[in-house]
């Protein structure tokens, strides 16, 4: 059996919160305003750290965790681990850096 010290939920600031806060459905601004919601109570966390933690640990791909969004964490995920970068990652980067020399 996993143990995922779950103990943590216990003190996070999202605690009294809507659960549904944190998985907002809406798209656009709705959205916006809720996942900026989501991040503001996020911000004031004791537990955010081991909240990010996990999310990164179980591979949450959706929902506010740690003071992120889903598409943040697929981003840090892409820089930790090359195997999971897109084909040409990152090319136009270099492509503006050319153009801007």
């Amino acid at each position: 059996m996993i143990d995922y010290a779950t103990d943590w939920r216990e003190a996070g600031a999202c605690l009294a919160a809507d659960p549904d806060l944190f998985f907002p459905i809406a798209v656009g601004t709705a959205a916006d305003k809720e996942t900026t919601r989501a991040l503001r109570i996020c911000d004031g966390c004791p537990v955010k750290r081991q909240c990010l933690d996990f999310a990164m640990r179980t591979g949450e791909a959706s929902g506010i965790w740690g003071g992120t969004t889903p598409e943040e964490r697929v981003r840090v995920l892409r820089a930790r681990n090359p195997r999971h970068r897109r084909p040409g990652h990152g090319a136009w980067r270099e492509t503006a850096a050319a153009r801007a020399s």
